[in-house]
């Protein structure tokens, strides 16, 4: 009973639309997701692609009665797990998506995993942001910065913690689950294309909160 009142004085200030808004961006992932689980390209490949997937909407639905995001950063972050969610499916270099652009703009790969990397910089940049605005109080200049350099040190870190997954849990499904396809620079080019996004985020964001007259 003292839990019901506890977790009704918590939503009591809450907008009511944005309730509904968290509420309505959960179940359509939870649907696409669903639906994305039933035969994937590869399922052990798929599985390994949903380690740190499901480690994050753990973590965002563990802690949303004490920290909750804006409405902008959840839509921004269900518009990322979503594309996680069908690079998950195909194995990201098999996503249909890839192969037109890939034919359209006559290149040598499928490169929709660039394409998700660059996603990860310019949609989670202003989440990230928030956090430092609202838990470190940062304002200006170093909230812009530190959000940034956060978002590209997390691709990093990403791209360590992939390697070691590859090589621990399934050896065999390494250069599937990395989605080089071929390509050696390949954790480089996409840590670049995390920075060009973050990059173009942290621009419109700014040019955005400028103040009027300016």
């Amino acid at each position: 009973m003292s839990g019901t009142i506890s977790s009704s004085r918590e939503l009591a200030g809450v907008n009511p639309l944005s309730i509904r808004l968290h509420q309505g961006l959960l179940a359509a992932y939870l649907v696409l997701w669903a639906a994305l689980a039933i035969a994937p390209v590869d399922r052990r490949d798929w599985l390994l692609e949903n380690i740190l997937a499901v480690l994050l909407f753990g973590l965002l639905i563990g802690t949303y009665r004490r920290f909750r995001f804006s409405d902008r950063s959840y839509v921004l972050i269900a518009l990322f797990m979503a594309l996680h969610a069908v690079g998950a499916h195909y194995t990201y270099e098999h996503v249909p998506a890839g192969y037109w652009i890939q034919q359209a703009l006559d290149l040598q790969r499928n490169h929709f995993d660039r394409l998700a990397h660059g996603a990860f910089g310019l949609l989670l940049t202003y989440p990230v942001r928030e956090l430092f605005l609202r838990l470190a109080h940062l304002r200006g200049f170093w909230s812009h910065y530190f959000a940034l350099t956060t978002v590209v040190a997390l691709s990093g870190l990403f791209e360590i913690l992939e390697a070691w997954v590859a090589q621990i849990v399934s050896p065999d499904l390494g250069a599937l689950y990395l989605g080089i396809q071929g390509d050696i620079w390949d954790a480089q080019q996409d840590m670049t294309a995390v920075l060009a996004g973050a990059l173009v985020c942290t621009v419109l964001t700014a040019i955005a909160q400028r103040p009027p007259g300016r």
